[in-house]
Order: structure tokens, then sequence, then C-alpha cells
């Protein structure tokens, strides 16, 4: 009897974290169907209400042709998270592995820092012309332009996690005649490895942020194509739905990076305790 008791505590506490976001997309919906019933400005008239979009969302026959229950739907769907996965996965595979070296190798920093520094804060979309001229097809274009931006938040973050570890473990570790490699394995890894997965989810959702906007401007398909043609054609519940298909993609995405990153800091843990 005694064990159960601290389940109570527990079980409102999971109760509240579950409301306070239902209140707040409640809150968000009612202030959105406000704004377009009783319009402070002019302009406010003509976005699409709430029940509009919805109704429009889930309808086997869509004004717009646009919904849930038709493939073209689905196909933009599919185009985008394609490019964002394989913009990812690129910098994954090339950021965290200089962004380690950089925070690990003084040297490296001063070689690429810089020139990162530099060519982080150049927007996206500055990059769309470039990318065009220089790689083969639109697809690559966009893939480039979204790759950038996970790749430097992937980088910064990485760098950030290793400067974070106590420069103890390493005198430790070397006191103990670890190599190299045993110390990158056993001391930067673990480390940086908070901070990494924090760049990580940072990364994802600058991709799609990125990949909306390569798409406005040089794709045929895609939730920012989706967008942008349907802002051309006056189609204004499409483009709500659009950018609600964008928001939970990169929501999706970035709990799936969160729930990978636990699950590795988990097995970490363990390990290092069963160890010791």
């Amino acid at each position: 009897m005694t064990a159960a008791t601290p389940a109570a505590p527990r079980a409102t506490e999971a109760a509240g974290q579950i409301s306070w976001p239902l209140v707040g997309f409640c809150l968000a919906g009612l202030g959105w169907w406000a704004l377009t019933t009783w319009p402070p400005l002019a302009a406010f008239a003509r976005l699409p209400g709430p029940v509009e979009v919805f109704t429009e969302w889930v309808s086997p026959d869509p004004i717009y042709g646009i919904s849930l229950f038709v493939p073209d739907y689905w196909l933009h769907i599919g185009y985008s998270l394609t490019r964002a996965w394989i913009a990812f996965g690129l910098a994954c595979l090339l950021g965290i592995p200089l962004g380690i070296v950089m925070g690990w190798h003084g040297a490296t920093r001063d070689y690429a820092g810089a020139l990162i520094a530099v060519l982080r804060p150049v927007p996206p979309l500055a990059w769309v012309p470039l990318a065009i001229l220089l790689l083969p097809g639109n697809e690559w274009a966009v893939i480039f332009v979204t790759f950038l931006v996970a790749f430097f938040a992937t980088v910064v973050n990485t760098v950030m996690g290793v400067d974070s570890i106590d420069r103890d473990y390493f005198r430790a570790a070397r006191c103990l005649g670890a190599s190299r490699w045993a110390v990158l394995r056993d001391v930067v890894l673990p480390g940086a490895l908070p901070a990494i997965f924090t760049g990580l989810q940072i990364a994802m959702g600058a991709a799609w942020f990125s990949l909306a906007a390569g798409e406005m401007i040089a794709a045929q398909y895609g939730l920012g194509y989706l967008i942008w043609d349907s802002y051309n054609l006056i189609q204004y519940p499409t483009i709500v739905i659009g950018m609600g298909t964008l928001g939970l993609l990169g929501y999706l995405s970035s709990a799936l990076i969160r729930q990978v990153g636990r699950h590795l800091m988990a097995w970490r843990a363990q390990s290092m305790g069963a160890a010791v």
C-alpha cells in the first residue's frame, strides 16, 4: 500500500502536462476564430476561419482540390519529407564530425570557425540562385539549401557540447593512459551528446523552415510549392492546410529526434553506471 502512494502526484502532474498544451491550442483556435469573425482590420476578412479550413482539410471532395483524401496532398508531403530527411542526414554525417573536431582541436576551429561564422548568417534564400546554377536539377538545389541551415546548427551545437565538457575528464583520461580514440569514445561523445541532440532538434526545425522557402522558388512539388501556388490561385484555406501540415511534420520530426536522443543517453548512462 505504501508503494502506491507516490503514484497520485505523478498522475496529477501527467494530467497537467497533457491539459496545458490542449488549453493553448484551444485558446489559439478561439483567437483565430474571433479575428476572422470580427476582423479588427479589413485585411483580416480575407483570412479563412478555423471551421472553413478544417472542413476543407477533411473533405472527401474539397473545394480547392487539397485534403486528406486527395493523392496530390500526400504527394506533396512525400516530396517534402524526402528532401528534409536527406538534407538532415547529410547535416548529421558532415556536421557532427566537424563540430567534434572543431571543439576538440583548436587549430581546426581556427581554420573553419571564421568561415562558418561568415556563412551562417546568409539567409537560405540567398543560396537558391547559386544552388540552381551549380547543382543538377532543382531537386538537389532545394536539398542543398535545406542542408546548409541544418548543417550550421548541427556544427555550432556540437562545438558547444564539446566545450561544455569539464577539462578534468580529459586530464584524468590522459593520466590513466587512455588513447585519443578512447578519449573520443568515452569522454567526448558522451559529454557532448546532450548538446548534439539539442542541436539536431534545432537543425530539424530549421531544415523545415528553409525547405519551405526553397520549395516556393525552385520546386514543382512539396508543401512550400503548394503554399505558394495556392497563394497565386487565391486558395487561402489551402495555404493554411499547407502551413499546418508543415508544423505537424516539423513537430513530429523533432519529437522523433528527441526520443532517439533520450534512448541513446539513457543507454550511455546505464553503460557508464555498470562500468563504475
